[in-house]
């Protein structure tokens, strides 16, 4: 066992150069974007999408256009709003009046990479339609149906929902994304590199092809190698279980503020997204730091919180931070 993960570590530590660039590429265009572009990394190797909230003008149109760049990937961003139909997200059929023939007309959804733009402008039926295609990766126009492009990564966008004119997503479809992410301003030195690189009618926006849509492909299978040790294993189950059943773990205080723990969905997403963090930094192996590091952003969203909580102003990442401060580490 030695011996093969020392093998996938060296082929990881070989590869993980892939991402250096990437990311030193995206830096030639974005400024204080690094864990959102990791978070983003990250899922595109765990094969899964992300959820972003925050207000607008943080760059995350830019961050995920500018991935797709160095990806050589189709990308193509929906604009969510409440007069949107699933039909202008998936595709539709279109008559033909000369031969009386029915025509596929493919949706945006049909890209690589896809920005859902402010998904909570929109109604429960348009989410559907496009978390549907998430999950299946496949989306039916009529009588066909049509496989999704591989790879294929979403990343939606959503305000707070105490703006007015939203949509808040059910539990049931939050819980799809791999990430929930928590986009914030940026510091005062990264904002006046922005000043100075963005402040003009002509900003330099170029940017070179790292990876091939094949490249990813080939990634991700790497990334499933990595080693994760059976006390790992154990250290996510009682994450996971403590979400559920605080009291169990010496944090029965926390009983009344937790309507949902994590689902089994998150037990799997932990697991597959610390591999993909080690991967990032180019270890073939998981550390228990691995998984604290990617908790928040894993479990953000899948821990349902009371009404006695939202009174307290206690927030779910208080609430897992707590569950990584009091879960014993192997």
């Amino acid at each position: 066992m030695d011996g093969n993960v020392k093998q996938i570590g060296a082929r990881i530590k070989e590869e993980s150069a892939l991402f250096a660039r990437v990311k030193a590429e995206m830096g030639r265009v974005l400024v204080g974007q690094e864990a959102l572009v990791e978070r983003l990394l990250v899922a595109l190797l765990c094969n899964n999408h992300v959820l972003t909230e925050g207000v607008p003008g943080l760059a995350k149109t830019l961050t995920v256009n500018t991935l797709a760049k160095c990806l050589q990937a189709t990308f193509h961003r929906i604009q969510f709003t409440p007069d949107l139909l699933p039909a202008d997200v998936v595709g539709t059929m279109i008559y033909n009046p000369k031969t009386g023939d029915f025509s596929t007309k493919k949706g945006p959804i049909f890209a690589n990479i896809v920005l859902a733009d402010e998904i909570n402008r929109a109604p429960a039926k348009v989410q559907s339609a496009l978390l549907e295609a998430m999950q299946e990766r496949q989306v039916t126009v009529g009588d066909e149906t049509f496989a999704l492009p591989d790879p294929f990564l979403v990343l939606a966008t959503q305000n707070p929902v105490e703006q007015e004119g939203t949509y808040p997503l059910p539990e049931a479809q939050v819980d799809r994304f791999l990430f929930k992410l928590q986009v914030t301003y940026p510091d005062k030195q990264d904002e006046l590199k922005i000043l100075r690189r963005m402040a003009t009618t002509s900003p330099n926006l170029d940017i070179s092809p790292i990876l091939m849509p094949e490249d990813v492909r080939r990634l991700r299978e790497l990334a499933d190698e990595v080693f994760l040790d059976e006390k790992i294993e154990g250290y996510i189950v009682d994450l996971v279980e403590a979400s559920r059943h605080p009291g169990e773990y010496g944090l029965a205080e926390l009983q009344e503020y937790i309507r949902y723990g994590g689902s089994p969905r998150a037990t799997i997403f932990l697991a597959m997204a610390a591999k993909g963090q080690a991967m990032l930094e180019g270890r073939g192996y998981v550390t228990p730091q691995d998984v604290k590091s990617i908790a928040k952003d894993v479990l953000r969203h899948r821990v349902i919180l009371t009404y006695e909580a939202e009174a307290e102003e206690i927030s779910s990442d208080d609430i897992v931070q707590k569950l990584l401060d009091t879960v014993k580490v192997p």
